[in-house]
């Protein structure tokens, strides 16, 4: 027998905050991660400089068939309590960024790491490194867990489990449907899951327009009926990518369309007009090239009369001009899949979730935190403030 209050599958983000807030509480969990280190995705996001939370979180910053669960959550766990817990008991400043994101003012993702497993160690949880979880099953008012660990099958029972494991993104850092399959086993409601924050792949005629520009940044505005994001874009040999693209995915569907403005800036009706007024005698090109590379004007030579002097261009040319550069189509093929997305779509329905607790409806002490919920956030630091405060809350429960 042994005495956890409860078991934590994943050392990662929700996992880690979980174990250790449930410790401040005065309770014992043992947390279960395949890997040979916590906290693997931690160490590689940003760069591996960890984007730790976002100064302006809110609901809208996340994709959910019910965005609004996250209210309950949010309430008990707020950014200023991320900011204070790391600064507290991780001596870990935040730097901001673009856009609200907070990074740590050492630029290592290693010391938000360093926190967790210090604080594991203070508070007396234990973790057990290269141990895959393979099944689950309910037993009396608790659970059994199937485990392979030291290249032995072993039994562990506890009133409680967490399911911390994380979603698809990323097989090299251990990446698992587990949790999904043990959902769908148990029979809760699993909604689709998909890549989110991915790069998207052109092919057919237009692809190798896209391969010439590859490694051309532009700032732009990607926009569809749904949402619209405000930052770079980044023209890649297989297609598109760059923060303003990894946005927009976590709301397209395959088959759809959606629309770039290159130069959301300025209104380039109104530069034409200017440049008429001024005698008109550069080309479109040479008006463009103050606003893009050069290789970018040689490449929208395809759509455009770049050689036209402004004086000379028709108003349909013109019409032409203005359209392309600010209302520009773009139909991807697909995105790079889960080993280059940042996050999963989908995953256990909030339906199936007390939104206070993140216990099981069904299961008592059984809980869903982090990706493996459908609770997927914008890039830039909303995944792990909604992973942070899942864990806190669970904690809080156990």
């Amino acid at each position: 027998m042994n005495n956890y209050d409860a078991i934590i599958i994943g050392a990662g983000a929700c996992g880690l905050m979980c174990a250790v807030q449930a410790g401040m509480l005065g309770k014992k969990t043992l947390v279960l991660e395949r890997n040979e280190k916590p906290g693997a995705k931690i160490l590689i996001s940003g760069g591996g400089r960890c984007n730790y939370t976002n100064l302006y979180t809110s609901t809208d910053n996340f994709v959910s068939e019910n965005p609004k669960f996250l209210n309950a959550v949010f309430a008990q766990w707020t950014v200023d309590d991320t900011v204070a817990f790391f600064e507290n008991f991780g001596n870990i400043e935040g730097q901001e960024k673009t856009l609200g994101q907070l990074f740590p003012v050492s630029n290592k993702a290693k010391d938000i790491v360093a926190t967790f497993t210090q604080l594991m160690y203070d508070t007396g949880q234990d973790i057990w490194l290269n141990t895959l979880v393979k099944e689950l099953k309910q037993e009396g008012t608790g659970y059994v867990l199937t485990l392979e660990r030291n290249g032995r099958i072993e039994y562990i029972t506890a009133p409680k489990v967490v399911f911390a494991s994380g979603g698809l993104p990323v097989a090299k850092l251990g990446a698992s449907d587990f949790a999904l399959r043990t959902a769908r086993g148990l029979g809760l409601e699993v909604v689709p899951t998909a890549p989110g924050l991915v790069p998207l792949t052109i092919t057919g005629k237009e692809a190798d327009w896209y391969a010439s520009l590859s490694g051309n940044s532009v700032y732009a505005r990607v926009y569809n009926d749904k949402i619209s994001f405000e930052e770079n874009i980044l023209f890649t040999h297989w297609g598109l990518s760059g923060p303003a693209i990894l946005q927009i995915s976590s709301y397209w569907r395959a088959g759809e369309s959606f629309t770039i403005d290159l130069l959301p800036k300025f209104k380039l009706r109104e530069l034409i007009a200017a440049e008429r007024n001024a005698g008109g005698k550069r080309t479109v090109g040479q008006l463009l090239q103050g606003y893009f590379t050069k290789k970018m004007v040689e490449a929208l030579a395809r759509f455009l009369p770049i050689d036209v002097k402004i004086a000379s261009l028709s108003k349909a040319d013109a019409n032409l001009v203005v359209d392309t550069i600010h209302q520009f189509k773009v139909k991807p093929a697909g995105d790079k899949g889960y080993d280059k997305a940042e996050v999963m779509r989908g995953g256990v329905s909030t339906a199936e979730l007390n939104p206070k607790t993140l216990e099981s409806k069904k299961y008592p002490g059984l809980y869903f935190g982090g990706e493996a919920v459908d609770i997927t956030g914008w890039l830039g630091g909303y995944n792990f403030q909604w992973a942070w405060a899942a864990g806190y809350a669970i904690a809080q429960d156990i």
